[in-house]
């Protein structure tokens, strides 16, 4: 009898270990969204510094980081997704390290093509000027920072990273820069009338048709891989 009631404690604590070790492993999965959102700092500071230091192939390092803080950008939002911790919080979080690793980006890429900047300076002027317009109504509006994720805005970001790709390797960018300026100049057109349209601030509107339906108070549809 002794021996049946030290089997089924025996049992339970190694039940209950592995409990613990899985529940640790879920904790440890469950931050990897915010890994991968801070990794992007660490990025763009690193990009930073090869510009200003230009060791030997410090251009094909700077497209390969660029590459890799583009990719954990699309990721992270999946993962959380995923794992159903897609929070408000993490979503604000993604588009304010966003505008920090994307600012360190191209700082470093003015330091290492500057003539690409002063053949564009006007066209980046107006980039500039309306997504600081998106910023600037969001904050009248609503008292909080853009965090849309339009899908026109994911496109546009492609295509910043094959304008700053040109950029870097070659001194200049044509059409990838003249094809990143429309789609950059209709993308925040678009997040402005998504805004206008808004009754309350909301994360993840994939589109101005979404945002036509939440006005009218239907429920929209997010996709999981990409927005929600």
């Amino acid at each position: 009898m002794e021996c049946e009631v030290r089997r089924k404690n025996q049992k339970g604590k190694h039940g209950a270990g592995a409990l613990s070790y899985f529940r640790h492993i879920f904790t440890k999965v469950r931050n990897i969204p915010a890994i991968l959102i801070y990794s992007r700092i660490v990025l763009g500071l690193a990009i930073m510094l090869l510009a200003l230091w230009q060791p030997t192939f410090y251009r094909a390092t700077i497209i390969a980081m660029i590459a890799v803080g583009l990719v954990s950008d699309i990721l992270d939002g999946i993962v959380a997704r995923r794992l159903g911790i897609s929070t408000e919080k993490m979503r604000r979080l993604d588009s304010g390290v966003d505008q920090v690793f994307w600012t360190l980006v191209i700082a470093g890429t003015c330091i290492v093509s500057p003539a690409f900047y002063k053949d564009h300076y006007l066209a980046l002027a107006i980039i500039v000027a309306a997504e600081v317009a998106t910023y600037v109504l969001s904050y009248i509006k609503f008292q909080k920072e853009v965090a849309t994720h339009a899908i026109l805005s994911k496109v546009w970001t492609l295509t910043i990273f094959t304008t700053l790709v040109d950029a870097i390797a070659t001194g200049s960018a044509t059409w990838s820069f003249y094809l990143c300026f429309y789609a950059g100049l209709i993308s925040r057109l678009e997040i402005i009338g998504i805004l206008l349209l808004l009754r309350q601030w909301t994360n993840d509107v994939p589109s101005l048709y979404h945002a036509v339906q939440m006005r009218k108070g239907r429920t929209i549809k997010r996709s999981k891989w990409f927005n929600g």
